[in-house]
């Protein structure tokens, strides 16, 4: 079964997500724009990590990403009923 790793940011708006990218752009750390910015509390603190997980337990636009796209790139904003979340996959197998 596939695995995968992957990080996130999260918030409330198109607009955040997308200024939120444009400082990755520019060499900003995901990790610290997670603490400072994520509204998923649980990965925020540890930098937008969320661990390794499986196919079905993300919700389906978190996982066409994960699964689907390419490693070590930031994608998004994805819209999910949560908010906007910027995603990166560290690793899959």
């Amino acid at each position: 079964m596939a695995r995968a790793c992957a990080r996130h940011i999260l918030v409330k708006t198109k607009e955040e997500a997308e200024s939120i990218k444009k400082q990755l752009a520019n060499g900003k750390d995901f990790g610290q724009l997670a603490k400072k910015h994520s509204l998923c509390k649980s990965s925020a603190k540890k930098g937008g990590e969320l661990g390794e997980f499986g196919p079905g337990k993300m919700l389906k636009a978190f996982d066409n990403v994960v699964f689907k796209k390419p490693v070590l790139t930031v994608h998004g904003p994805v819209k999910t009923k949560f908010g906007y979340h910027l995603i990166e996959t560290i690793y899959r197998s």
